[in-house]
């Protein structure tokens, strides 16, 4: 058998195929550490970041600050680990763990990545209803597209199609600055914690955790640097990358928050994805619904088809069948059989009757659960000399990491108690 190393998708930035002609340079030589971090602005990431401003206006900012850090923490860790060991992660909580341990781990990676395939039917869903078309009749359609996209090796082309759409997000801090937010109290709640503890406020705070730390990006993140032939001498520049790629997807994050919080000023959650859209107003104004649904149909179509290829490339590895997406149903039986079942799970899921804003911010909050059991194993191999070396954690980036790793672990099992709690009518 094969070592369970991921062969994830690259993303491509290409806009033709005439290398001169690049349709964002930066995005072109940028490292994978960059595209990981940006993939948390997804179908997912903004209804949750969207729902956190209208819900609680600037409260979630000091969250996001703590959130900030963690990523960069762990982010930084999968790029090391990917550099130094020439592995990705699979593979090496394959080599380095018992079979017991590896196979909960890979189960929990499937589960995640099941929970985001269904948020991303849910965001085609929402984003097609503000053009008035039923997601009984989106999902079922995008569903066929995406499976016929990747099963018959035509997904490259529609790739760039959909990152030209999800450029509309880049909008959201012009849309903060013009939507004239307090900015006294904006900072205020920045800088110095306005927690609540209510259940709403647990979810919001475990959803942006598990759209915002994602079991997929840091799998991407060390599969990509070991495929790209990053090692210790390339590794400083790819570090760079690593963490600017967090800081810079988090501060979006953080302008959505803003621009809705300072659009919606009556607070609640959110109802809609035309709510949602308001948050764009001061940008598009009469157009903001269209601009927005653009942007989330490009966001969650990509990643529809991304993420339940990346579980695909993932399981076949580690048992060591063929794995490609230019061979047959017939050449590559359980790669493609585990693509076509995540795509009709998540478009059936998706399907359930319900408020599709809060599908997307439950399946983050699902996330959110397992991420933290997803850290323990990155932290554990981070902290092996015998398998980074002299560039395994030293004593102070093992304490704050393992100080992330507990909060978040922390944070997501008072979520859990008090969710089960509430199923037994029971107040805590």
């Amino acid at each position: 058998m094969k070592p369970f190393i991921l062969n994830w998708p690259k993303p491509s930035f290409r806009l033709f195929k005439n290398k001169k002609r690049l349709l964002f340079p930066i995005l072109a030589i940028a490292g994978p550490g960059l595209i990981a971090a940006n993939a948390g602005n997804d179908a997912g990431g903004i209804a949750t970041y969207a729902s956190a401003g209208a819900q609680f206006g600037y409260r979630t900012l000091f969250f996001m600050l703590l959130v900030t850090i963690a990523l960069v923490v762990v982010q930084e860790m999968c790029a090391r680990i990917g550099a130094y060991s020439g592995e990705g992660l699979g593979s090496l909580i394959r080599e380095h763990f018992t079979i017991r341990q590896s196979s909960f781990a890979l189960t929990l990676f499937v589960i995640a990545n099941i929970g985001l395939v269904v948020s991303e039917f849910a965001g085609i869903a929402a984003a097609l209803q503000l053009f008035h078309v039923s997601k009984f009749i989106s999902v079922p359609i995008a569903a066929i597209f995406v499976w016929t996209l990747v099963i018959f090796g035509t997904y490259k082309r529609a790739e760039q199609l959909f990152l030209i759409l999800s450029l509309a997000f880049l909008t959201y801090p012009v849309a903060a600055i013009l939507a004239h937010p307090d900015i006294k109290l904006a900072t205020n709640q920045l800088l110095t914690p306005h927690l609540l503890y209510s259940r709403s406020f647990l979810l919001i705070g475990v959803a942006l955790i598990g759209t915002t730390i994602t079991p997929y990006m840091q799998f991407y993140l060390s599969g990509a640097v070991t495929d790209k032939g990053i090692g210790p001498k390339e590794y400083p520049k790819e570090r760079i990358s690593t963490i600017f790629g967090a800081i810079f997807a988090n501060v979006i994050s953080m302008f959505i928050i803003i621009a809705t919080a300072a659009a919606i000023t009556k607070r609640g959650p959110l109802a809609s994805a035309a709510e949602a859209a308001i948050g764009l107003k001061p940008v598009a104004g009469q157009f903001a619904k269209e601009l927005f649904a653009f942007g989330l149909l490009g966001a969650s179509a990509l990643a529809a088809a991304v993420v339940p290829l990346s579980t695909a490339y993932a399981v076949s590895e580690a048992v060591g069948s063929e794995r490609s997406v230019s061979k047959s149903i017939r050449e590559a039986p359980i790669f493609t059989g585990l693509f076509t079942i995540q795509v009709i799970i998540g478009a059936l899921v998706a399907l359930i009757p319900g408020n599709l804003i809060n599908t997307l911010i439950n399946t983050q909050a699902l996330n959110g659960i397992i991420t933290p059991i997803i850290l323990v194993y990155i932290l554990i191999i981070a902290n092996q000399k015998s398998i980074l070396g002299e560039a395994a954690n030293g004593y102070v980036f093992k304490t704050i990491a393992t100080i992330c790793v507990g909060v978040i672990g922390a944070l997501s099992l008072v979520f859990t108690v008090v969710t089960f709690a509430s199923w037994f009518g029971i107040k805590l």
